[in-house]
């Protein structure tokens, strides 16, 4: 069953998100944006993505457009720099795009953030338009107009907010998709339960068995409800200046981790380990019973998301790596923690003792006698 959302910008129609199970609908959606025939398009995509879908889209973009490019580049996190861009831009320039030219972001988060700031920069701003491959593209990054890069050892530090001109999920890609990148998505749509939605959140752990086993018609949905709830927190902040911020829930401990992990675990794994970490906070402030703390450890854990720290990670510089995390404010570091389930909020006097004792406890360890 076809989904759509539309996705306001300033109180105005920005973008829709069409949901789909195919590539079928992909030519006539972008035609109905009144792009004009006589443009060209740039795939850009990664070496995976690339033996999957490229030709197929390419096939279809071709019957309503008169030239379509490509641009690969090797997949993986570590792709996602300027120096890619830069060879981006070259191309570009060399096929003499202009600002009536469009580019496509074909692949996951890394593909849609560099895709996006590319366009954002590329003759200060073309169109493109977000095809996300990966559960987390399609529930997350692909929504909100977050665009950027890695710059040295700081994740999405250069980037800018620059909306596409469409967002188009096709389901079935889901079933090419790797257990564990799947898991990884996971992370981000129960985030979302977590801070907006209890009945949502519920509904997932009734359904976790549907969920992994990749269940066409509970995907649809699932995907559904989590666009939903990305969409109504960006359109009420979409430059991040307050409210926003929520969708960081399990960001700020997770994103150290993962930068400390040199990046060889997957962005929702580690976002699954920070998620548990501010729900441990929440719990030691009052926040939530411990009855809801162990139900969300229960849940990452369902949908196979690992949620111990590896102790051969130091706790101090899990919590000095915070300190670099661009959602910092001064010396204050914005962090999320739930007011119960589906009630996230910002906090910014989380201290560094209360997040050593929750990366304490997610690695098994016992701190001054202080654990669960």
């Amino acid at each position: 069953m076809a989904k759509d959302l539309l996705v306001e910008y300033e109180g105005k129609p920005c973008y829709e998100i069409k949901i789909r199970d195919s590539f079928s609908e992909l030519l006539p959606a972008m035609l109905h944006l009144n792009l004009n025939a006589a443009r060209r398009v740039c795939i850009v995509t990664d070496s995976n993505v690339s033996k999957l879908y490229l030709s197929e889209v390419a096939s279809i973009l071709s019957e309503g457009f008169s030239e379509v490019k490509t641009f690969e580049f090797p997949e993986g996190e570590s792709s996602k720099n300027l120096s890619v861009v830069e060879k981006l831009y070259g191309e570009l320039i060399k096929w003499r795009f202009d600002r009536n030219d469009l580019l496509i972001a074909l692949g996951g988060g890394v593909t849609g953030d560099m895709t996006g700031f590319a366009a954002a920069t590329y003759l200060r701003g073309i169109d493109f338009i977000q095809i996300p491959t990966t559960l987390l593209s399609q529930v997350d990054s692909s929504i909100g107009g977050k665009t950027g890069v890695d710059y040295m050892q700081y994740k999405n530090m250069v980037g800018a907010f620059y909306m596409p001109k469409l967002v188009f999920i096709n389901t079935s890609v889901l079933k090419t998709l790797p257990n564990e990148q799947f898991a990884s998505g996971m992370a981000e749509v129960i985030k979302h339960g977590l801070i907006r939605n209890k009945i949502y959140y519920k509904w997932l752990r009734d359904n976790f068995q549907k969920i992994n086993d990749k269940d066409p018609e509970t995907l649809e949905i699932m995907i559904f409800e989590s666009c939903q709830v990305k969409k109504e927190v960006v359109e009420n902040d979409p430059t991040e200046k307050g409210e926003r911020a929520v969708l960081n829930f399990g960001h700020t401990i997770g994103h150290a981790i993962e930068k400390l992990s040199d990046f060889s675990l997957y962005h929702g794994q580690c976002v699954a380990k920070g998620s548990v970490c501010s729900a441990y906070i929440s719990y030691k402030r009052g926040y939530i019973s411990m009855e809801d703390y162990m139900q969300i450890v229960d849940t990452f854990e369902e949908f196979n998301l690992d949620t111990t720290i590896d102790t051969k990670l130091d706790v101090e510089t899990i919590i000095e790596t915070t300190k670099s995390d661009k959602k910092m404010v001064g010396d204050k570091i914005k962090f999320v923690t739930l007011h119960g389930i589906g009630r996230a909020y910002l906090d910014m006097d989380v201290s560094d003792e209360e997040m050593l004792y929750s990366i304490a406890n997610a690695m098994g360890l016992s701190v001054d006698g202080e654990g669960i």
